[in-house]
């Protein structure tokens, strides 16, 4: 009996595995440890052989009576294994045209990348016995222009139903808004979204929008809401929108927001961007320092503007050694290159007295000791300001944490008051070195307060999820530790490998039971907002990249998806997309 078992479950291991005659038989092949069906492409579950045969002659029966067993079924199974193959090109082409993009090369580069690489496969592989085969398949992968532009808007279209897939699934979603031009004097209105997709917080452009005529509030609203419907967004879950303050977006009767809220007929939150108040606000200053801020853009403009005086400058700054190798050019526009002008300007302060006076230009200020004490000020001021903007930057910054940026920014203000009437100077190297040389010489729905506020007491009450946001916060603490410690030893590549910290919040609220039902969804909600527009500005300094005057015709539906794969995090998989095409090879 036991001989009889040990045969029985020897036959029964070999039918699980996969058999060559199965291939000539049945018209299978083995792929990843599965049999693949070479004329349906379908994958058996259970490798044994009455599954194979049962597949073959019930779903091909036609194919079996068309190529009886022999030569004919050979040769059409040569045919097969032929065009199954061209699934791989088809893959390797999505995989080049992502690249592509991503690196915001123009689709005729494809071409170049094929010749590219069949050069350097020439060589690369010549030692090998395959190298024919390699350079064949090279060969056959479709990578013309017209291909590479198809790939771009089918990945792209992808990414796009994942995204309306997962806003609409998100219990709310915030909205981040900009209008820019671009090369051909076209306006662009950049969307991006954030909402909640399980653990994660998720940032997400979801569309560039051409706006072919006037940029009104109702231009602007018009794209929208066309978008969002063909889209099938879900608006009743949009909870807030943050905008650069236009006229058009938060006008009160016409503005994009006004009209918004019209619509939805319920109050939404908006914001205005904290980057652009602040640089309001950095604007704002005193008259004398307004002065001295338009002397030296005047001083800057003489020697940058002119193409003789700029090398002429820095000559004289090479020859002296400095390490600045010109001046920069202050843009009313990017506000954070007042800091940058201000900080080179006063390195070259010695030298520009220098060259003005070569030139025959007087502006005695630059050598009065008052002036030149306000001026050392305003630079340290701006640094302080560049470092405040430079920490509200960044994809995924939530409004709380602006909010804190701001509020330890308040109170260093304090600090600086006191340094300066105290005449310490901690917090202002460049006018303390000065000195010191001249002295040596409503608004989210189904929501209850009560019900949140009697949440927000039982929380507060219970040890456990004390604890548990206690625990958060270490970690979150731990994790800050690493990245300043990763950041002074300049490993970003290390950084970018730590926990989300987002995720680690969301996780713990999602960690909540039923109970806090109310509690749960506010707090997402505010994970949700955004407080900047930083986003929408990076997606148009991608936009310019894209968008340039060597590509200038470019359509707006490539240049939608150009854009939305470039910016998004999510992954195309274009291995899906390749089995509901036709395949083909190259031509």
């Amino acid at each position: 009996n036991w001989m009889i078992i040990a045969y029985v479950e020897k036959k029964d291991d070999e039918y699980r595995t996969f058999q060559d005659e199965w291939t000539e038989k049945f018209a299978f092949v083995e792929r990843a440890g599965s049999a693949v069906c070479l004329i349906c492409n379908d994958k058996i579950a259970l490798m044994k052989r009455s599954n194979v045969k049962r597949h073959f002659e019930t779903r091909h029966a036609t194919f079996a009576s068309k190529y009886p067993a022999g030569d004919s079924r050979k040769k059409a199974q040569q045919q097969l294994r032929l065009w199954t193959r061209q699934g791989d090109y088809n893959s390797a082409s999505f995989a080049g045209s992502l690249a592509i993009v991503r690196n915001g090369k123009p689709f005729t580069e494809g071409e170049y990348a094929k010749t590219f690489m069949l050069d350097v496969a020439n060589e690369l592989f010549d030692d090998l016995p395959n190298k024919d085969k390699i350079i064949k398949r090279i060969q056959d992968m479709p990578l013309l222009a017209r291909t590479v532009h198809d790939r771009t808007i089918m990945m792209a279209n992808q990414v796009e139903e994942t995204q309306v897939k997962d806003i609409n699934a998100a219990p709310f979603f915030s909205l981040a808004l900009d209008e820019s031009t671009d090369v051909s004097h076209l306006s662009q209105f950049s969307v991006i979204a954030r909402y909640a997709a399980g653990d994660t917080l998720s940032e997400e452009s979801i569309a560039v929008l051409p706006i072919k005529g006037s940029t009104r509030g109702e231009d602007l609203f018009k794209s929208f809401m066309e978008f969002a419907h063909e889209k099938n967004l879900p608006m009743d879950k949009l909870l807030s929108v943050c905008t650069d303050g236009a006229p058009c977006m938060v006008g009160k009767n016409k503005g994009f927001v006004a009209l918004l809220r019209e619509h939805e007929n319920r109050p939404i939150l908006s914001f205005h961007c904290i980057r652009h108040q602040e640089a309001l606000c950095a604007q704002v200053c005193d008259g004398q320092l307004g002065e001295m801020m338009s002397l030296v853009i005047r001083v800057i403009n003489f020697i940058v503007a002119r193409a003789l005086n700029d090398r002429q400058f820095k000559t004289l700054l090479d020859e002296v050694g400095n390490n600045y190798h010109g001046l920069l050019l202050h843009s009313n526009v990017r506000w954070l290159s007042r800091g940058k002008v201000l900080s080179c300007f006063a390195a070259c302060l010695n030298k520009i007295w220098t060259f003005l006076k070569i030139k025959g230009i007087e502006h005695p200020e630059l050598a009065e000791t008052e002036w030149l004490l306000k001026f050392y000020s305003l630079v340290d001021v701006t640094e302080h300001l560049s470092q405040l903007n430079v920490k509200m930057q960044g994809i995924g910054n939530r409004v709380l944490t602006l909010q804190h940026a701001v509020f330890a920014f308040e109170n260093k203000l304090e600090l600086f008051i006191m340094d300066l009437e105290t005449g310490r100077l901690l917090h202002f190297e460049k006018l303390q070195q000065f000195k010191d040389a001249c002295t040596a010489s409503d608004y989210i729905p189904d929501v209850s307060l009560r019900d949140f506020e009697a949440e927000v007491a039982d929380l507060k009450a219970s040890d456990m999820w004390v604890n548990k946001f206690k625990s958060m916060n270490d970690d979150l603490e731990r994790i800050a530790r690493q990245k300043a410690e990763l950041a002074s030893k300049h490993m970003w590549t290390e950084m970018k490998k730590l926990q989300p910290e987002d995720q680690l919040i969301i996780k713990t609220w999602n960690a909540l039971p039923v109970t806090y039902d109310t509690l749960k969804p506010v707090s997402i909600a505010v994970l949700t907002m955004f407080g900047s527009t930083y986003s929408c500005d990076q997606s148009f300094s991608h936009l310019k990249n894209i968008k340039s005057n060597l590509r200038s015709r470019l359509t707006d539906e490539s240049l939608n998806a150009c854009m939305k794969l470039n910016l998004t995090k999510y992954q195309p998989d274009y291995k899906a997309i390749n089995k509901s095409m036709q395949h083909q090879k190259s031509h």
